[in-house]
This record gives C-alpha cells, structure tokens and sequence, in this order.
C-alpha cells in the first residue's frame, strides 16, 4: 500500500510561499447583484414616480435602501464570504442603536404625551368652536 502524502496542501518552499492565490469569486455573482441593485434602484425611483405619500413611501423607501446597503456590504464589501464572528462585529452594533433609536422614539413619545397631558389641560378643553 502506498502511503504517500496526498494532501492539498501548498508546498513549503519559497516557491510555494510566492505564488499563493487569493480567494476568487465568479464574475457572474458581481453581475447578477449589480442587476439586482439596478432594479432596486428603479424600484426605488418608481416610489416617487407614482407619487405614492405617508407611511407606505416611507417603508418602501427606506426598505430599498436596506436591502441596496445590505447587498452591497455583502457582496462587494465581501462580507458573505468572512468569518460569521466578523459579520456579527460588524452588523451587530447598528442593529443594537436601531433598537436603542427605537426606544429613546417611544419614550420621546410617551414624554411628550404625558407633558400634554399634565402640563397643557386647558388647550385638551377647550372646543374647536367656543372662543
């Protein structure tokens, strides 16, 4: 039985240090998201096009461009091929101030509610009509 060493490993020689090839990735992929992100774009601008208003505009706006951000992060900034211990350091901190943005929002809301309520009781009496 022949018991060579068959492994895929590079030579430890300085040829082999020399010549060590990046990680390669097909052109395809880079086309396909470039596409995608083209169609997003349009999307995007047919928001305004139809001159849709309110909340629906807004959710949809921002929702493209989350979904262009994450698409370029991943893809062109190589972040689908890293280690998911580096992904987490980075797309776990703005995850976490969302959240915070989000609840300093609703307290700032609260705040504001309780302040009219407390503060202002003569402007919740008085009638649209009787001045």
């Amino acid at each position: 039985m022949d018991h060579e060493d068959h492994s895929h490993a590079a030579p430890t020689g300085s040829a082999g240090a020399a010549h060590q090839p990046g990680q390669q990735h097909p052109l395809g992929v880079y086309f396909k998201i470039w596409g995608l992100l083209f169609v997003l774009s349009a999307a995007s601008y047919m928001v305004d096009y139809m001159q849709l208003q309110g909340l629906l505009r807004w959710t949809l706006i921002v929702a493209f461009m989350l979904l262009k951000a994450g698409l370029i992060v991943a893809v062109f900034m190589h972040m689908m091929w890293e280690r998911l211990a580096l992904i987490y350091a980075i797309v776990v901190p703005p995850l976490l101030l969302l959240v915070l943005l989000g609840i300093g929002a609703l307290e700032a809301d609260y705040t504001f509610f309780t302040r009219s309520e407390f503060f202002a009781p003569e402007l919740k009496q008085q009638q649209p009509g009787a001045h």
